[in-house]
């Protein structure tokens, strides 16, 4: 049985917060640098491979760092897809890149009030975080323009919520201007490990990904960033990815699990199990503790069953739908967070159990009508 609790500490305690200052100093110091970082790799990884046997260990060792930062509560955020599809970028495992003919929604720029009146109906939902998304590879100036006008919109209409944009690539200044406008978080996710990223996209880079989030960072935005497991990368590289977001300090980091669209390069690639996702987010938060980890696209497909579990270690979901593909119902996912024993952050009644009334059998023996079998 791997015993979870010294993997966990050497993890949190042993791992370099900053890679890249250790390895600027002397030669004895870079060799010992690495070495640790092997080292502590390695542990991350045995948290990856521990049996099915250990994952109800695994989980409420995680769980007691979701609680020691995080209490109780569950933040909910809610996705606008202000232009989806028609996206220039070879992205693999994505139905809006350059090639794909999944059949998807495909639509330019909504109009302003029409983002500003989908993202009400999520902060209506219970949503904490609005996500202002667009597809493409960056934003023109004109296109900050118009995500700072629907921020400062929904800034007026609702104060306390917060702004997520995501927009791509960005460029000199334009974090600046979504900052002035009162976005609160920028998210541009790394996706995926340094060593892999060249498999699954090449119209960038892996640096490209990084240079946008630390241009958020330099606004004083708060940054997003996470990536996407079962696009056939190695435990190995799930590590090396987790390691990475550690050393951005990222302040949110969404696991998306692949949602493989027929009509993708990835069509078809069902990698992951139910318990193994369990297991990647439980590193997540081992690895960055005090982060919020979202449960993110792909959850309910991927996750199955074991949502409720994944949220005794995550401390964030999406609500409802996703930029192409389709959500559990939103009331399902409240049911989900209060179900487990949690509360939704910013919610100011407790609410009552919802009413409940047994349903009489009406199929199968003694019926005309199919068994439900």
């Amino acid at each position: 049985m791997l015993e979870i609790q010294s993997v966990m500490s050497g993890i949190r305690t042993g791992y370099p917060a900053r890679r890249c200052n250790l390895l600027n100093h002397h030669p004895r110091r870079r060799r010992h640098a690495d070495s640790t970082l092997r080292a502590h790799a390695a542990a991350a990884e045995l948290i990856l491979e521990s049996p099915d046997s250990d994952l109800l260990a695994l989980v409420a060792a995680a769980s007691s760092l979701r609680r020691e930062y995080f209490g109780n509560r569950v933040k909910l955020n809610y996705l606008v897809s202000l232009k989806t599809g028609l996206c220039q970028e070879n992205c693999g495992y994505c139905s809006q890149a350059l090639g794909s003919t999944a059949p998807i929604l495909k639509y330019r720029w909504l109009e302003p009030a029409e983002a500003v009146r989908q993202a009400v109906a999520g902060i209506a939902g219970g949503a904490a975080r609005v996500c202002l998304v667009a597809s493409g590879l960056g934003p023109m100036d004109r296109d900050v323009d118009r995500v700072a006008g629907i921020a400062t919109e929904l800034k007026a209409l609702h104060a306390d919520v917060e702004v997520c944009a995501c927009m791509g690539l960005s460029k000199a200044g334009q974090a600046e201007r979504l900052a002035a406008a009162g976005v609160d978080a920028y998210n541009h996710n790394i996706n995926t490990a340094e060593s892999f990223h060249d498999e699954i996209v090449t119209t960038h880079s892996y640096d490209d990904r990084v240079n946008t989030i630390a241009k958020a960072k330099d606004a004083g935005i708060s940054t997003c960033s996470g990536l996407i497991v079962g696009m056939g990368e190695s435990n190995t590289q799930i590590v090396e990815a987790l390691f990475a977001l550690r050393d951005l300090d990222s302040d949110s980091i969404p696991i998306n699990f692949l949602v493989p669209f027929d009509g993708t390069p990835m069509q078809g690639r069902w990698d992951l199990t139910p318990a193994q996702c369990v297991r990647i987010v439980a590193l997540a938060r081992m690895v960055c503790p005090n982060k919020e980890v979202r449960l993110a696209g792909g959850r309910e497909i991927h996750l199955r069953s074991l949502q409720g579990l994944a949220l005794h270690v995550a401390n964030s979901i999406f609500l409802g739908d996703y930029l192409t593909a389709e959500g559990d119902a939103a009331a399902d996912d409240l049911a989900l967070i209060r179900d487990n024993g949690f509360v939704i952050e910013g919610e100011q009644l407790t609410s009552s159990e919802e009413e409940r009334q047994p349903r009489a059998r009406r199929r199968g023996a003694g019926t005309t009508v199919l068994p439900n079998a």
